[in-house]
């Protein structure tokens, strides 16, 4: 009779679909989030924030801002995700593997997390979270707010919204990249619906931030001081019209506007503030189902070379100079905090527009690196890590 141990022992390799990865590796992922405690571990930080929480934890700047929380600042930390465990065929999800990592690199070295895995979005969650927080922890100093999802079930009414990539107004037919054979490609998006722009926003916009922030207020949860903080991208020229003038444009903008009246609230009511942050471009999960975002990367890795900045490296930036002090933070002039100042500089901008509009399959690999691209999607799930045998069987049923 097998195991339990020997029934998830399997060897995994990455299993795509488009801009998916279906599979995840368990080591791998513990890897990426050690090698982020390791950079956090590596600068001196010190902070008032005592109590943070984390809305969409488990990948990208949301798990960087826990590790930075817990890590840099010996903060207690409560996550939310939404992540599957592993089946008896299947792996659990990248961000899954992610959050079990930290837990345990958590517990070993005596720092304080909490995960609630269910859908942020849903009034049950939030009652979760404030139990948690009443019973655990205490007021919040800081609030990140790092959903990204392609639905949300509205909270009052159940109906789902669905989001959509989509330019507004007429149809755009951009450059992207065909990574089944690494073409240069030319992709026509039909505009986007009144009802799609709509829906786009109550996705991605706002709307539940700011039902976050109302609810943890009226439940007075939220500590005097507190800050909060939504992630956000502007991008470039390439990417314009599928992107900020596009329906995701439309819900940034408008997430953008709850910011602005969020931090007159919190002002008000607990001395606090609320900004959204503009980060700059990054292979996420998210990012890569963009069309066009996989080629602007491809040539943006190529113009910035050792001036990239990682996912880690952002955060840290973004907390010790903006988020983790007495200070407030240099806002632009939409009162915005700004870490896309590297990528957006003048003359990065000006060469990637010229290799833009001439970059093709024959030169890809000349003007851009599509390697470092795939490599980097790859390893958000766990996967291109070199000190890792990936033929090597592994436990795939990992808890937290």
């Amino acid at each position: 009779m097998k195991t339990r141990s020997a029934i998830h022992k399997k060897i995994v390799f990455p299993k795509t679909r488009g801009y998916i990865c279906l599979t995840a590796h368990p080591e791998g992922c513990k890897h990426n989030v050690k090698s982020q405690i390791n950079e956090v571990l590596r600068t001196k930080l010190t902070s008032k924030i005592k109590n943070v929480l984390v809305i969409g934890s488990s990948t990208g700047y949301g798990l960087s801002s826990a590790i930075t929380s817990l890590f840099g600042y010996d903060a207690n930390v409560l996550g939310i995700c939404f992540e599957k465990p592993a089946s008896r065929d299947r792996t659990a999800t990248a961000g899954y593997y992610n959050i079990a990592a930290l837990h345990k690199f958590a517990e070993s070295a005596g720092k304080n997390i909490r995960t609630i895995n269910g859908d942020a979005y849903s009034k049950e969650i939030k009652h979760k979270t404030i139990d948690t927080l009443r019973n655990h922890y205490g007021k919040l100093d800081l609030i990140i707010y790092s959903l990204a999802a392609p639905k949300r079930k509205d909270p009052f009414s159940d109906y789902i919204y669905t989001s959509v990539i989509k330019p507004i107004g007429m149809r755009h037919t951009t450059k992207t990249i065909d990574l089944s054979n690494s073409k240069v490609i030319n992709k026509e998006v039909e505009p986007a619906t009144i009802m799609e722009i709509h829906e786009t926003v109550k996705v991605m916009g706002g709307s539940d931030w700011e039902l976050w922030i109302n609810t943890l207020l009226e439940e007075d949860l939220i500590n005097s001081n507190c800050r909060t903080l939504a992630y956000s991208y502007i991008g470039s020229k390439a990417t314009e019209k599928i992107y900020r003038s596009g329906t995701i444009g439309a819900a940034k903008e408008e997430l953008e506007k709850t910011a602005i009246y969020l931090n007159e609230k919190l002002q008000k009511q607990v001395n606090g503030n609320a900004w959204v942050c503009v980060n700059k471009a990054l292979v996420t999960q998210a990012s890569s189902a963009i069309p066009s975002i996989p080629l602007y990367l491809s040539l943006l890795f190529k113009i910035l070379k050792i001036r990239d900045e990682s996912c880690i490296e952002q955060i840290l930036r973004l907390f010790n100079n903006h988020i983790a002090t007495d200070k407030l933070p240099l806002l632009d002039n939409e009162k915005r905090i700004r870490l896309d100042d590297i990528e957006l500089e003048p003359d990065v901008q000006q060469e990637l527009l010229q290799r833009w509009g001439n970059v093709a399959t024959e030169n890809l690999h000349t003007l851009g690196d599509l390697d470092k691209f795939k490599n980097d999607f790859l390893k958000l799930f766990g996967f291109n890590i070199s000190s890792i045998d990936y033929n090597k069987p592994v436990d795939i049923n990992v808890d937290w």
